[in-house]
């Protein structure tokens, strides 16, 4: 990896989502104590990524600011198990931080009143979601948040194409019928992978993704760059802002490039939400910038440190 996400220096852990096992790396405060009471933030990961990347950044980062950070794969991803295989379903994908929740109110170490989430990308979509629904989430931020459901029913940004939705769930039903029959499961790639692809990409995003995700910058070998197409239906139903005013008085925190041309996902969710909230921009920084380059990810570091300190606040001693 070009940069380093410090995941090697994550523990291996597994944790129970119904009757799947979700693999999950744990990252513990510099000078750990398990005697002592820490406050804990769930870290949730892009569509298409792993546990291993951007997520281990910044779980190892909220580590040496004193949180017990749990990073981990998606059911039917990585290396957690669940079939099919490659689904990206917005419902499953919630449940999942919500059994990641579960696990750290387990630990004897996490004070349970001081849990708080955040996601990437697609990442997230998800945590601004969960904690619509899950209490025991404290406060949420969201990294270059993107709302899978408004780009499934409209497009990626910068796609402008006629009859969006209906040509998606046209090859959805073509894709679930010839599943039905018999066939293959089809997919799709989240991002090109030729020079050709590349080249006709339709938007920034998907390049800059591309980049990512496919290169020496950050390729992992559990990541397959593909989903099910029969996935699209679930994604297109979903709406990862639908209740975000009912999070209030629990806090929100969206942190987004200057340059990200999926700015407007955050600002959608911020001006949707009720108080206390805020968005926070990294100037010229584009939306995958976040994820990894070094002169922004600090910056969204200092960010997060505050505003997690600010509402999860300080370990204390475990009571006798």
């Amino acid at each position: 990896m070009l940069y380093d996400t410090h995941y090697k220096e994550g523990k291996k852990v597994t944790f129970k989502k119904f009757d799947l096992n979700i693999a999950g790396l744990l990252f513990l405060p510099k000078n750990f104590d398990e005697n002592k009471k820490y406050p804990a933030v769930v870290l949730t990961h892009p569509g298409g990524g792993c546990k291993e990347q951007c997520s281990a950044l910044y779980g190892w980062h909220l580590a040496q600011n004193g949180y017990v950070a749990l990073a981990f794969d998606a059911a039917h991803q990585g290396e957690s198990e669940g079939m099919p295989r490659n689904l990206e379903d917005p419902t499953s994908r919630v449940e999942d931080i919500r059994s990641a929740v579960d696990y750290l109110t387990t630990l004897s170490y996490v004070d349970e009143e001081k849990i708080g989430a955040m996601g990437v990308c697609a990442g997230g979509g998800y945590t601004m979601n969960a904690i619509q629904t899950d209490l025991r989430i404290k406060a949420a931020a969201g990294i270059s948040t993107w709302d899978v459901g408004d780009s499934a029913k409209n497009g990626f940004p910068g796609v402008n194409e006629e009859n969006f939705l209906q040509k998606l769930l046209k090859q959805v039903a073509e894709a679930r019928t010839a599943e039905a029959k018999g066939e293959e499961p089809r997919y799709w790639k989240y991002v090109p992978e030729t020079e050709e692809e590349i080249k006709n990409a339709p938007s920034t995003i998907v390049k800059e993704a591309s980049e990512y995700y496919k290169t020496d910058r950050c390729y992992y070998p559990t990541t397959t760059n593909r989903y099910l197409v029969s996935s699209n239906d679930k994604l297109a139903a979903w709406d990862a802002f639908s209740h975000i005013e009912t999070v209030s008085p629990r806090p929100i925190l969206l942190i987004v490039g200057s340059k990200a041309d999926t700015l407007y996902y955050s600002e959608a969710c911020y001006n949707k939400a009720f108080e206390p909230k805020e968005i926070f921009t990294i100037q010229d920084a584009t939306h995958v910038d976040l994820y990894d380059k070094p002169q922004f990810v600090n910056q969204v570091v200092e960010k997060l440190v505050s505003y997690f300190n600010r509402y999860l606040k300080e370990v204390k001693l475990c009571k006798e």
